[in-house]
């Protein structure tokens, strides 16, 4: 079974990855352990706010077109608020586009990618599956099955996430910096209608977003620290609620717990490299930022778009020479640090204690607020920074 690229991880941006490279002419294999659950009424915990260019990127894909329109919320408007006085409003029409962003459910896109990779022709979907052994070479990489089948490919690609396999079979050594903090995650009934607007404040006890959902429904990320995050999941669904409300100014009303609260450790990663001869890496194998921008997922997919078009303009050199990769490497060095920077110092900002830092932090946003041309700036530079 040879292939010009594997794809060993099929989450959302693993599958993205596969059905891009098969757009470009390329055979492609994707494997992964776990085929993906069916999507139910219940609304997922796991929520993205997709870019433009991401949701350009999916279009592209054919992939947009299976979402329900009825589980999707445009962004029209965010309000950021500092630890005091501080605030901006960034909103879509003063800023000359269309939306911020679209809230959806991770599980929903998921599916949807799975129905447009399962159509595709020259995909290969080899699920469930786990991998034995991976041999890189210069030319062709071997890679061997638990179940025995063996695949020959020009290219490995690892998108298994954050832990990946791929990466410590490369030996690629992350540098990992724990921020000591949790992001709880819940979904909301609300009282008063969001408006399709996003709201964010920068506490003393760390970062707190509600994401609009389609309705009168809201998601709520908390990164905060981890003593406070486990109290948060301790609380029952009442307490939480009226803890979550309160935090949150009462700006949507009275709060009923939709979901169940459900908490991760944050953390700052930054690879040496993200390729080798025959190998590259995307996503979250590949980097890990603060969720404070909710731009995560979003790189991983400007990671896709910049892949597919190198590997479309790469001529006769093979998927996997290294000349290919470096130029992949190099467009997506200055976004990914950029991002990373951006998300870093502003967790360092707001969690440094002191009476000039809080006036400087908050000062700060209402200076940027008052400035129409520089909020303009700030929101375009944030939807295209992951294209």
């Amino acid at each position: 079974m040879r292939y010009h690229a594997v794809v060993i991880g099929a989450g959302l941006v693993g599958t993205a990855c596969a059905l891009a490279l098969e757009k470009i002419g390329l055979q492609i294999a994707l494997i992964e352990p776990c085929l993906p659950p069916e999507p139910t009424s219940i609304w997922d915990t796991r929520i993205y706010a997709i870019s433009p260019g991401s949701q350009c990127l999916l279009e592209g894909l054919g992939v947009w077109q299976q979402l329900d329109g009825e589980r999707i919320q445009p962004v029209y408007r965010m309000e950021v608020h500092g630890d005091e006085y501080g605030t901006i409003t960034l909103d879509s029409y003063d800023s000359g586009v269309e939306r911020l962003a679209t809230i959806l459910e991770s599980n929903r896109l998921q599916s949807a990618l799975w129905q447009v990779a399962k159509e595709a022709t020259h995909l290969d979907i080899i699920s469930p599956a786990r991998i034995k052994s991976m041999r890189m070479q210069r030319s062709q990489s071997h890679l061997v099955l638990e179940d025995g089948r063996e695949l020959e490919s020009g290219l490995i690609i690892g998108a298994d996430g954050r832990d990946s396999w791929v990466r410590s079979q490369a030996g690629i050594q992350p540098v990992i910096e724990p921020y000591g903090q949790l992001g709880v995650v819940a979904n909301f009934e609300v009282e008063k209608p969001h408006q399709g607007t996003a709201f964010q404040w920068f506490r003393h006890d760390g970062v707190l977003a509600w994401l609009p959902l389609p309705g009168k429904r809201m998601s709520m990320v908390w990164s905060t620290s981890e003593e406070h995050g486990r109290e948060l999941l301790a609380l029952d669904a009442n307490a939480l609620c009226d803890k979550v409300a309160a935090a949150g100014d009462g700006r949507l009303g009275k709060l009923s717990l939709l979901t169940a609260a459900a908490g991760f450790p944050l953390r700052l990663m930054k690879l040496p490299e993200i390729c080798q001869p025959g190998l590259v890496l995307v996503g979250d194998a590949a980097h890990g930022v603060h969720p404070l921008s909710g731009q995560g997922v979003n790189l991983g997919f400007g990671d896709v778009e910049s892949l597919a078009d190198i590997l479309a303009k790469r001529g006769r050199a093979d998927c996997g020479d290294m000349r290919v990769l470096a130029r992949h490497a190099r467009a997506r060095t200055e976004p990914v640090l950029r991002m990373q920077a951006v998300t870093d110092n502003l967790h360092h900002l707001f969690t440094r204690q002191g009476k000039l830092s809080g006036t400087l932090r908050n000062s700060g946003m209402s200076l940027l607020n008052r400035l129409p041309f520089a909020k303009a700036t700030l929101v375009r530079e944030a939807l295209a920074i992951t294209n």
